[in-house]
């Protein structure tokens, strides 16, 4: 089995990192670890993750097809975390995008915790 480094930043393997919690093996324990995780996701094109991730109230504005069209239109290049706080991380997503251009995305992102599972709420986007 070939040993990939996890596609989120860390220095663990991808098997030892998002993995698991993309799988539903672990939980995601902080906002960190799901947007660590929700990254790997795009890049690995769990969409069914990524919905059941979002928080409910949100998944109505969210389809496993657009998910997974975004996912594979572009190739997931690096993952820069930025600012943490308990429920928000600001990060910046490098991709190159379905014409090879290189893009950046700019999110700071809102979590909620709800028994015992972290969801991903909301983002408010940089230019």
């Amino acid at each position: 089995m070939t040993k990939i480094r996890c596609h989120c930043g860390s220095p663990k393997n991808f098997n030892e990192c998002c993995e698991p919690i993309i799988s539903g093996i672990e939980k995601a324990t902080t906002a960190l670890d799901l947007m660590r995780s929700r990254y790997s996701a795009y890049a690995t094109y769990a969409a069914e993750y990524l919905l059941a991730t979002t928080y409910i109230s949100q998944r109505q504005y969210y389809t496993r097809s657009e998910i997974l069209k975004w996912a594979t239109s572009n190739q997931w290049l690096q993952l820069e975390i930025i600012q943490v706080t308990e429920n928000t991380v600001e990060f910046k997503a490098y991709f190159l995008d379905s014409k090879q251009q290189k893009q950046i995305h700019h999110e700071s992102s809102t979590f909620k915790l709800k028994n015992g599972s972290w969801f991903y709420v909301g983002g408010n986007f940089f230019d």
